[in-house]
């Protein structure tokens, strides 16, 4: 049975399809950190998004676009640590001298940092590019707090990168647990969910760094 997908709230809202011009743009690169390469959080496709990632920054750069970098940091003894190589941005993305690092604690980027502080600072205009890591947490919050804040982001999907997750019990006794039957959502169904929910509403989603406008 073929199933015709809804009109999507941006459209529904009016709101632009078009994504962000790079060069007009600011371009926030979210949790590129080591932990998501290697042990207990690695991500699947994650080199590949890392390669993704690289390569949107240097278009970044080039085009002159202004860049901050996003970090979270989970304190000493965990893989989000800041302050030791696991927590460190990976080299294949690592900041320049100038371009500033804000250090959250939560998924938003926005929510208790100086994120609206360093854009209003750089001059940065309404549209963001985003990328990072996981698409499904900090990619998608980020989304969704930039839209709240008035800004215009565009993600860029293959500089995104999630993991498999044990899907939710929903037809269980309605306990907090994951599904009985032992089953999996796939990080590229993950990934997937969490790019459609992204431009349902929140922003633009274009597949490689070579859909945005320079």
């Amino acid at each position: 049975m073929s199933t015709t997908a809804s009109p999507t709230l941006r459209q529904v809202s009016g709101l632009p399809a078009d994504p962000a011009r790079l060069a007009d743009a600011t371009l926030i690169m979210i949790d590129y950190q080591n932990t998501y390469t290697t042990s207990v959080m690695a991500l699947t496709g994650a080199d590949q998004a890392l390669a993704a990632g690289a390569r949107l920054l240097e278009r970044a750069r080039a085009a002159g676009s202004r860049i901050v970098h996003i970090v979270n940091d989970g304190g000493p003894d965990t893989p989000y640590d800041v302050r030791a190589e696991i927590g460190a941005i990976n080299p294949l993305v690592a900041p320049r001298d100038g371009e500033p690092v804000v250090v959250k604690t939560f998924p938003d980027a926005f929510h208790e940092t100086s994120l609206q502080e360093v854009l209003t600072g750089l001059g940065a205009g309404p549209d963001l590019v985003l990328a990072g890591f996981m698409t499904h947490m900090c990619v998608a919050f980020t989304a969704q707090g930039a839209f709240n804040r008035g800004y215009r982001p565009t993600v860029v999907a293959d500089a995104c990168a999630t993991r498999p997750l044990a899907a939710a019990d929903t037809a269980g006794d309605g306990a907090a647990h994951p599904a009985a039957d032992g089953a999996v959502v796939s990080a590229a169904t993950l990934h997937t969910a969490a790019l459609t929910q992204i431009g349902d509403l929140f922003g633009v989603v274009v597949p490689t760094a070579d859909a945005l406008p320079a």
